[in-house]
């Protein structure tokens, strides 16, 4: 097909016309229409815009190193001559920085956790090299080999005798105003109108922020740490169906899909438990699984619909067993991670560091909405449901009043780690009622800084009780409760086949990252959340 606009032959047109015509129109914002004029323009000097592989003999921040360890090294020898160069290294980077003196330039580069000065003089890199530097931005990508030395103003710097452009950059990244702090660290003060940019574009994000890309890496090594922690312990990582004929696990709404061959609806998974439970019975006595789950619910500071879990199972322990475990490996992979167990969370320092405390369910809840959860009737559960600004009080199960009402009313005043344990056995269908108290089961949730963080009991093991807890269940789903659980046959078989005794638990990891990073909503250790539909882009 032609384009409408200038006649030329394209494979597909955009909005209308060639991409050529699209990024040239007026339309389009004129930072990426004189970047696209450049890009033409180089492609006329015969520079390819979009280059091959580049290959560095340092990254930039060892760049920096190995020329001050050469530094040191010549100070030790004091013997009077030239100040040292350290030469022919090739190094990569985004262009982060631009000062044009006529003859010569400086720009800072950037790699995924360096920064280092470049000095570009026309006459050193020639006609060609002069030229390119007429065409490069903010954002470029660019190649360099060349020499290291010390400036007079004391930076450390390379002087290009090469110069390579590896990526154009078409759209403008958003930089901001940079500052220098008492630390000595630098600060970048995003230029981003709206939090819903950052997220939705965070390619850009993480390019032009530092402290955005370190949270990311403290994400990864966290969940490092979990797996080298449980590994050592002898669990056993496995990997059970993200796409299930069933779900379960959870009191959770899910997402549902069909699959065309077999003819049969399918869900995404809210919760890994009843798989794993399957693996012990299975003689796989210590499991655990990092993964995703899914939940069809609302959006918020915590929840987003679709977040990271560490769930872990081992046999012959009950939730006592799992309240130790689950304290000394937090502690411990908040020290192997940052170093401490201390953090400050809204203006509060929390301590991770065990023993935690730990007190009653129906203790919380008395002291804080001064009714028993055993003997307060519904309608009392739901005035002060309406009281706590709750819209959908009116439709929310006795379950669901009880959940709420905790996490509105107790949750929100927990700063430091608490085990609060004892639930409404109602409330949990898949846990041993307690010892002594069957009205209650053997469960617990940590709760910090305001929300849950773990959520754990000591696993129901008896196949009739577990059935008619999923019956009952299943009563609550056909009175509407969309988040109740159907009945899970296969599970029920495996328990027939003997399940030990066993203590199990779900992770938050997304929030556990949240609390060690001081991060207030959960959006901002989620590379990409879900977001509303965007309107329209430039």
């Amino acid at each position: 097909m032609n384009c409408p606009s200038c006649g030329s032959g394209t494979p597909g047109l955009r909005d209308g016309v060639c991409t050529a015509c699209w990024y040239a129109s007026t339309e389009r914002p004129k930072p990426v229409r004189d970047r696209f004029a450049k890009l033409a323009r180089l492609r006329e000097l015969g520079v390819e815009p979009y280059g091959r592989a580049f290959d560095r003999s340092h990254e930039l921040r060892e760049a920096f190193a190995t020329f001050e360890e050469a530094e040191a090294v010549a100070e030790e020898a004091a013997d009077g001559g030239d100040p040292p160069e350290l030469e022919g290294v090739r190094v990569a980077g985004r262009i982060l920085s631009y000062r044009d003196l006529g003859g010569s330039a400086f720009a800072h580069i950037g790699d995924r956790d360096g920064r280092l000065q470049i000095h570009m003089r026309r006459n050193l890199l020639g006609d060609e090299g002069s030229a390119l530097m007429d065409l490069l931005d903010l954002g470029d990508w660019i190649g360099v080999e060349g020499a290291v030395f010390r400036t007079r103003r004391g930076e450390v710097t390379v002087r290009a005798e090469s110069l390579a452009l590896l990526t154009k950059t078409l759209r403008p990244l958003p930089f901001g105003k940079e500052e220098v702090g008492e630390d000595g660290r630098r600060v970048v003060h995003s230029v981003f109108s709206d939090q819903a940019s950052r997220y939705r574009q965070r390619y850009a994000d993480l390019a032009v922020n530092p402290d955005v890309r370190e949270v990311f890496r403290i994400r990864g090594r966290v969940v490092t740490e979990l797996r080298r922690w449980l590994d050592a312990r002898g669990f056993l990582e496995v990997e059970t169906p993200i796409l299930q004929p069933l779900y379960g696990g959870a009191l959770a709404r899910p997402f549902s899909t069909h699959h065309h061959r077999l003819d049969r609806k399918m869900y995404l998974r809210i919760a890994d438990e009843l798989y794993l439970k399957r693996l012990i019975v299975g003689n796989l006595d210590r499991v655990y699984e990092i993964g995703h789950d899914f939940r069809n619910e609302g959006i918020d500071r915590t929840h987003n619909p679709e977040f990271t879990m560490l769930e872990l199972y081992f046999a012959f322990a009950d939730y006592e067993d799992v309240m130790r475990l689950t304290e000394t490996m937090i502690g411990d992979v908040a020290r192997e991670v940052m170093g401490t167990t201390r953090f400050t969370y809204e203006g509060t320092v929390v301590d991770l560091a065990a023993p935690w405390a730990r007190v009653r369910w129906d203790e919380a809840f008395s002291e804080a909405t001064g009714l028993d959860p055993r003997e307060a009737g519904d309608e009392d559960l739901r005035a002060l449901a309406r009281e706590t600004g709750r819209a959908d009080a009116d439709e929310l199960s006795r379950v669901q009043m009880l959940d709420a009402l905790f996490s509105d009313l107790v949750e929100g005043r927990i700063t430091n780690p608490v085990f609060v344990y004892g639930h409404p056995i109602e409330m949990s269908p898949l846990a041993k009622p307690k010892r002594g108290e069957p009205a209650f089961a053997e469960r617990f949730e940590v709760i910090a800084c305001g929300f849950e963080l773990v959520n754990a009991f000591s696993e129901l093991n008896d196949p009739a009780d577990q059935w008619n807890r999923f019956a009952a269940q299943q009563r609550l789903r056909e009175a509407g409760d969309q988040e109740a659980m159907e009945i899970d046959e296969d599970y029920v078989r495996a328990l027939e086949y003997g399940l030990p005794p066993t203590g199990g638990f779900g992770l938050g990891v997304d929030r556990l990252v949240m609390l060690m990073t001081g991060q207030t909503s959960i959006r901002d250790v989620v590379l990409f959340p879900i977001l509303r539909p965007e309107e329209g882009r430039s």
